[in-house]
């Protein structure tokens, strides 16, 4: 037997225990006199549980092998009372509220998950304590962080919690498509196409002629991406206000603004994405002063394979633009989404709508901007295991702050064929006449 099956067998053992004291204790077969040793040997099985379901959890998530802890005899149940000798015939009942606190004890011990959930907790509360300096490197080690110069890396639930945030409020995040590795990607790309022969004589004297092929490659190559959060200590020594949820909070609304200014305009100082929503998406051009003309000729402009999975993304200004235009039978040409879900409020010309300020142009948010097309060739790689803080607690003293750099391994790129283009932009500079 394996390390995993000796803990599952043991587990079993330990929980099958469990459950026959809750049947016990269920049918009021426990006297009160025994009431010490039943709770007694549950938090001792209770201790186990949650000591090889940590170990489990290692094997599983981190695929570590370690020696479980050695299980402690319990022999309580062998050792008679003095009172029972004495009085073999005497039977004491439980009182229903002795009864119901032991049930609840053995009812929370046989959950595994509430076990990990508390383990989690504590984590994020020494996660959070050790940002802002409420604890040290070496005490924060004991307690089960990986920690290094200043830095601690984000444990696997909290890295979880902070790429779900952004997820919701990053659009390319839920529309694109997340790869997480180790390695460097590289995605085929078609130049050049193949052409078929067509030819009604048999090949007898005649070889079939070459055709060319070609493919380039793009490769996904995480560079480092950070961002920087701050709390003021007045916050953090306000009573009552949870200290991992004030850090988390920050962290994640930094963590977020940061990459999506990264992943759609790509344009920052020491920043820079060549693979940016804004750069890599193809602009439309047209000479229509009819908007609604303008929007049609647009939305027709991708293959039909990318209309398919097509949808519009557009910003306020542009979302305020259209609000107005009727079609030529009078209806609303932004019309509502039979149920609204994931972004989506509205159709146009056929297609779902999402309103997304993050596609402003830089210094002009009152520039309509129309983005149309299938968001999943939008492709975000995330490095298993980089998500990582460091504390800027003395950087930022004299402001009384606490500041956080949260750092990441990341790269995004719109990534097609010239043959097949996924996104099209189409900003309106001019004054286009918007009815339809």
């Amino acid at each position: 037997m394996n390390l995993k099956e000796i803990l599952n067998a043991s587990l079993a053992r330990t929980k099958s225990r469990l459950a026959e004291l809750q049947g016990k204790v269920e049918k009021n077969e426990v006297r009160s006199e025994e009431l010490a040793a039943v709770k007694a040997e549950v938090e001792q099985l209770t201790k186990e549980i949650q000591t090889i379901s940590e170990e489990l959890a290692k094997l599983e998530e981190k695929e570590k092998e370690e020696d479980p802890a050695k299980k402690k005899d319990d022999d309580t149940e062998k050792k008679e009372d003095p009172a029972t000798k004495e009085n073999p015939n005497e039977k004491t009942e439980l009182s229903e509220e002795q009864r119901s606190a032991i049930s609840a004890s053995i009812a929370a011990a046989l959950s595994t998950k509430g076990h990990r959930a508390n383990k989690e907790t504590e984590i994020r509360s020494v996660f959070a304590n050790y940002i802002v300096g409420n604890i040290d490197e070496k005490e924060a080690r004991a307690l089960g962080l990986v920690t290094g110069n200043g830095s601690v890396t984000i444990p696997d639930f909290l890295s979880k919690e902070i790429i779900t945030y952004a997820q919701e409020e990053n659009f390319l995040r839920r529309l694109g498509t997340g790869v997480k590795t180790k390695e460097n990607i590289k995605y085929p790309v078609l130049v050049k196409k193949a052409e078929a022969q067509g030819h009604k004589n048999e090949r007898t004297n005649n070889e079939m002629p070459e055709t060319d092929i070609e493919f380039d490659e793009i490769e996904l190559s995480p560079t480092e991406f950070d961002a920087l959060a701050t709390v003021t200590k007045k916050l953090l020594a306000r009573t009552g206000l949870p200290i991992e949820q004030i850090v988390m909070d920050e962290l994640k609304k930094a963590y977020v603004r940061k990459e999506t200014q990264y992943m759609v305009n790509g344009d920052e100082a020491n920043n820079i994405n060549d693979g940016a929503l804004a750069k890599k998406a193809v602009e439309f051009k047209t000479d229509e002063k009819n908007l609604y003309d303008a929007l049609v000729k647009m939305k027709n402009t991708p293959v039909k394979e990318v209309r398919k999975k097509a949808r519009w993304v557009l910003n306020t200004a542009a979302l305020t633009k259209i609000e107005t235009m009727k079609t030529d039978d009078g209806f609303p040409l932004l019309r509502p989404f039979n149920q609204a879900e994931g972004g989506i409020g509205y159709t146009l010309l056929g297609f779902p709508v999402e309103e997304e300020d993050a596609i402003d142009i830089p210094d002009s948010p009152d520039t309509p901007v129309f983005y149309f097309g299938d968001f999943s060739k939008f492709y975000i790689q995330d490095v298993i295991g980089s998500l990582e803080v460091q504390k800027l607690v003395e950087l930022f003293s004299r402001t009384n702050r606490v500041g956080f750099r949260i750092w990441n391994l990341l790269d995004a790129q719109l990534i097609h064929s010239p043959f097949e283009v996924p996104v099209y932009k189409y900003v309106l500079k001019g004054q286009t006449t918007p009815g339809a």
